[in-house]
């Protein structure tokens, strides 16, 4: 049925007309060959005519139908030929006219075709009339199926769009309803707890007594971060709410791109504020990032910051390092501090090393980075590393208390189209993890290979 419907389809107009004639004129020239000049000029004239069928079907109909007649009268041995014609306008007729249009041109078709079974002799009348009823018969009931075909079809191609349509719909119902079901969870229950802490630090500060300086800046850094915190729960849960009000998709960013370098170092502040010593080097073009990436870069500093806190201890030592580079340059995924990485596993694009981390190395549970699309800044690509000492004060947790923090880095750089490894610093003391995506025109989407995805390659890869 497709390839009649491509055969019959108007875009193949142009088409038909010059297989007809091709026919047509090998028809007539070696099969029944006109015999005189005005034979030919009969011919042709219904050659014409039939041509025209595609765009006047009844016009053309009758015009054959009346030829043929023509022809009887004149004695042209063209009948042939202009009967095989006159089906090809009957079955255009049934195919693109409607029901009136069509009983309008098989009666007057049928009429000229009976005033031309009466010019046979007595004898042949009935069989001239049987076989002209089959000429016409045949054609009129094979256009109206293709017809049927061509509306039943539509009409299959309608269901199938509102289909595709409704379960688009439900889709979109479902996931509204999933959103503002954790905006009203994040909104009732986090929101609250964090709104009661900021609260109850804000009493804090001006119950206890301000002799010690150093409780007062706690509680002032706590105040600040837990207001902070409610800010961007609130932004968040009016996000859930309301996705149109973010602008390129689905992401989004709590922290405009100008503001990125000052949030990196401010991430590096509270963890100087936890008492390790901390470094940072942060490219001062990463304000270029769009709001993906640059939240990303964000959001993957904050977490692997917050992790060597965690596990390195508050005596730790702690580097950051986010670069922007152009492709070509520097040495990929296997700087620390200006040495070579050894033993920290393999890595692949859009995948997470395979390193472990050796007797008595600690090192922070996670870092990411993120590769972004720089505006006025294309063929560039981001890199950031951190790289703790392990600290004096070695911490791991239990067995089974795997977070979620390096699963959902390892799926921020995955999703990038970025690659990612984690595992012992060089030398096997602390932990150092590195990230980087490439250019919009060279990432490559993380598709196939191993199906467990980032995050379960992720739990592999560390012990925490």
């Amino acid at each position: 049925m497709e390839r009649v419907e491509r055969v019959l389809d108007d875009r193949a107009a142009p088409v038909r007309p010059v297989v007809l004639s091709v026919l047509a004129l090998g028809d007539l020239w070696l099969l029944h060959r006109p015999q005189t000049p005005a034979d030919w000029a009969l011919a042709l004239g219904a050659l014409a005519v039939c041509l025209g069928g595609g765009r006047f079907p009844l016009a053309a109909t009758v015009t054959l139908s009346g030829l043929l007649v023509a022809g009887d009268a004149l004695g042209a041995a063209v009948g042939l030929p202009v009967k095989a014609m006159l089906a090809v306008t009957l079955f255009e007729l049934a195919l693109r006219s409607g029901a009136r249009r069509v009983a309008a041109g098989g009666v007057l078709a049928g009429g000229f075709l009976v005033w031309h079974a009466m010019s046979a002799p007595a004898a042949e009348v009935l069989p001239t009339l049987y076989r002209l009823a089959v000429l016409a018969g045949v054609p009129l009931l094979s256009g109206a199926y293709v017809r049927l075909l061509r509306r039943h079809a539509a009409q299959a191609r309608e269901r199938a769009d509102a289909e595709e349509r409704r379960r688009h719909s439900e889709t979109l119902a479902a996931r509204a309803a999933e959103r503002t079901a954790i905006a009203r969870e994040l909104h009732d229950l986090v929101a609250h707890h964090v709104s009661s802490m900021v609260l109850r630090v804000g009493v804090a500060r001006h119950v206890l007594p301000g002799d010690d300086p150093r409780v007062t800046q706690v509680l002032d850094d706590l105040h600040a971060t837990g207001g902070a915190a409610l800010v961007d729960l609130r932004r968040l849960v009016a996000v859930l709410r309301d996705p149109a009000q973010v602008d390129g998709g689905p992401f989004f960013s709590l922290v405009d791109r100008a503001e990125l370098p000052g949030a990196l170092e401010g991430a590096v502040a509270r963890v100087r504020q936890a008492g390790l010593t901390a470094q940072a080097e942060v490219d001062p073009s990463v304000a270029e990032l769009d709001a993906v990436r640059g939240l990303t870069v964000l959001r993957l500093a904050q977490e692997g910051l917050a992790n060597a806190a965690k596990h390195a201890g508050p005596r730790a030592g702690v580097r950051l390092s986010v670069r922007m580079e152009a492709l070509g340059t520097g040495t990929v995924g296997t700087e620390a501090s200006g040495t070579e990485a050894s033993g920290t596993g393999t890595v692949g694009t859009g995948t997470v090393g395979t390193g472990t981390v050796g007797t008595g190395t600690v090192g922070a549970e996670a870092v990411g980075a993120a590769v972004g699309r720089v505006t006025g800044s294309e063929g560039r690509r981001v890199r950031l590393e951190i790289v703790d000492d392990g600290g004096a004060d070695r911490r791991r947790p239990a067995p089974g208390t795997l977070g979620h923090g390096l699963i959902g880095m390892a799926e921020r750089v995955e999703l990038l189209g970025g690659r990612f490894e984690a595992g012992p610093a060089p030398g096997g003391q602390g932990w150092r993890l590195y990230a980087e995506l490439p250019p919009p025109e060279q990432a490559q989407w993380a598709a196939g290979g191993d199906r467990r995805g980032a995050p379960a390659r992720a739990m592999e890869a560390s012990t925490r």
